[in-house]
């Protein structure tokens, strides 16, 4: 006789960080030129979830014409009036630079009009740490949530820049709570060999983290993507250590590498794939058209949790 067994559903990664987020007081955040209906309906429904307050930059007559369209409901928002995205992008930044807001959103500008304003010289909101984007990818099947760097803002990384960014996913994993990260550098082999310069550069890595430059993480590389995620694939290599088979943060060569990467999960595997960018003086939530509502909330819920978390650290060292 077969016993028939009712699947329960279980809450996703995803649902699990939104949870976690929704704990903590919602972080202010600035939404630059959120003026078609995606960007709009993500902020109002983060806020509507308590995961953000927003202060919205833009145009006040389309972002409200936008609202009345599409039957969203501005309530009592703050609406920061501005001419243009351009105008939207700086006057976003500069309400960071005056300590208006914890976060940074994108609205519907084009990436590269924001990000302009965050890197300048003078008037941005760089730090001294390398700036750099973070997949947060919830991949069916897969029991991990899997972070890949860096995959939208630096195009061919240096060893230096690859520091930087392989410190900016530590920071973010261990901030939100997930523990010590397994970071996996990847190339095409697990072999260092002067025929490809980023197994060279993986090898630096993890020496830089055995000396101490690159912390909170156990580091191994150069693993191909088989052997860093598939335990089997590890074992039939003979690779033994701790992250093979089994990493949570994906280091990729380049950008081109990364997206592919990213983007073969999204498309192949229905992975969803929230994500921020890290190193400036505060996270940068940076969306697609082309996300869902879900990714929308998933992006917001991992910065306002690192916001919240690195609020709650600033008052303790205080």
């Amino acid at each position: 006789m077969f016993e028939v067994t009712a699947l329960t559903a279980q809450p996703s990664k995803y649902d699990r960080l939104i949870a976690a987020a929704q704990a903590e007081a919602p972080a202010a955040t600035i939404v630059a030129h959120p003026c078609d209906e995606s960007s709009l309906r993500g902020a109002i429904e983060a806020a509507d979830m308590g995961l953000i307050v927003p202060v919205l930059v833009g145009p006040e007559a389309k972002i409200r014409n936008v609202a009345a369209e599409h039957r969203l409901d501005l309530g009592q928002r703050e609406i920061v009036d501005v001419p243009h995205s351009h105008a939207a992008a700086a006057k976003a930044v500069a309400l960071i630079r005056e300590g208006r807001g914890e976060l940074l959103m994108k609205g519907s500008l084009h990436t590269d009009e924001l990000m302009h304003e965050v890197a300048a010289s003078a008037t941005g909101l760089r730090t001294e740490r390398r700036i750099s984007h973070v997949f947060v990818m919830d991949v069916p099947g897969h029991a991990d949530t899997l972070f890949i760097t860096d995959a939208a803002i630096n195009i061919f990384p240096n060893l230096e820049a690859k520091r930087d960014i392989v410190q900016n996913a530590i920071d973010l994993w261990v901030t939100i709570g997930l523990g010590e990260p397994r970071v996996a550098i990847l190339s095409a082999v697990e072999t260092v060999t002067t025929k490809i310069p980023s197994t060279i550069e993986a090898a630096a890595l993890c020496k830089m983290a055995e000396r101490g430059q690159i912390t909170g993480g156990l580091l191994e590389g150069p693993l191909a993507f088989d052997n860093a995620i598939d335990p089997e694939s590890a074992r039939i290599k003979g690779i033994n250590s701790p992250v093979a088979g089994r990493a949570q943060i994906l280091v990729v060569p380049d950008l081109e590498a990364g997206n592919m990467l990213a983007k073969n999960l999204t498309f192949l595997t229905h992975a969803d794939a929230a994500g921020i960018v890290l190193g400036a003086r505060v996270p940068i939530v940076l969306t697609s058209r082309a996300d869902s509502i879900r990714t929308r909330l998933a992006s917001c819920a991992v910065a306002a949790l690192y916001a919240a978390r690195r609020r709650a650290a600033q008052v303790i060292a205080v």
